[in-house]
Order: structure tokens, then C-alpha cells, then sequence
């Protein structure tokens, strides 16, 4: 697929959004990306322009970031860049920038973070019986009267 797959590094703008539609949770936030660089003339660094994206989290993603994230906070977003340009009725032309996040985290270089690993979300019941893969040994066969062997497993280091 090509898909353009991105890592944005920024501030949380919005609190986050929670829902729970049949699909599954979601949720989303805007994050502000600001460019930093050297303005020599002035011998410090300079805050550039400022770009937005909304970032949606889907299932477990959404739940975490649902418990964990506030505005203001620095993360590191990672995930599938999705540009849309939308006119409605009677309105201007606008373009939104959107992430489809694969992971999100607290950026580490501008402060710490208590990791909490979530509780496994019960598995739900298989929707078919898993195959029966071994044959059913045969019901007579001239040499009954030694064992069949089966094959040891092998141990994979």
C-alpha cells in the first residue's frame, strides 16, 4: 500500500474525545506541531509556524490515550497521514491534516512518565473450532503389535 506514514513530535492542543460507537472506542485530539530554529540575528531560537493535526486512536489506542493524555502535554505521535480538502454548502474551502495513529507516547526529552501496563482484554470465544490437524491413527495395521512413535518436539532457542 502507499500510504505516507509520519512521526510528529508536538503538544496536545485539545483534550482528547472519547466514544464508544459500535465500531469500537475512539478517540481524538489536536496536537500542535510548532518548527523551532536559529535566528542568528538575534542569537536564540525562534519559534516557526505552527501546524495542527487531529489524531484519532482507534480500540485499545483510544483507551490509553482516553487515561493518559492532557492538554499540554509533549508526545510523539506516529502513524498514517490522511490530508482531506472539503467544501459544504455556502461555506470556504478548508483543508484538514489527520493522523490515524499506530502508537502514541509521552516525548521523554521534556519531562518523565509512570508506565502502566493495561489489564488483557478477555479474548473472545473463537468463532470456529481450530481444525483437527492430526490424522486419527488407523484402526488396523499389520504391525500393531509395536508402539507408534511420535516425534519429539524440538526445543527452538
Amino acid at each position: 500500500m502507499n500510504e505516507t506514514v509520519v512521526c510528529v513530535v508536538g503538544n496536545v492542543a485539545t483534550s482528547p474525545v472519547y466514544r464508544e460507537p459500535a465500531s469500537g472506542p475512539s478517540a481524538r485530539f489536536r496536537l500542535a506541531v510548532t518548527a523551532r530554529y536559529w535566528d542568528r540575528e538575534k542569537g536564540a531560537w525562534t519559534d516557526g509556524h505552527t501546524n495542527f493535526f487531529t489524531v484519532w486512536a482507534n480500540r485499545q489506542l483510544a483507551l490509553n490515550v482516553a487515561a493518559s493524555v492532557e492538554v499540554g502535554q509533549p508526545v510523539v505521535v506516529q502513524g498514517r497521514l490522511k490530508v482531506r480538502t472539503e467544501q459544504r454548502e455556502n461555506q470556504q474551502q478548508w483543508t484538514s491534516a489527520d493522523i490515524d495513529a499506530v502508537t502514541i507516547g509521552h516525548d521523554l526529552t521534556r519531562g518523565t512518565a509512570a508506565f502502566r501496563r493495561t489489564a488483557k482484554p478477555e479474548a473472545p470465544p473463537p468463532a470456529r473450532p481450530e481444525p483437527a490437524w492430526e490424522a486419527p491413527p488407523p484402526a488396523h495395521t499389520p504391525d500393531a503389535g509395536h508402539a507408534r512413535q511420535r516425534p519429539r518436539p524440538v526445543a527452538v532457542t
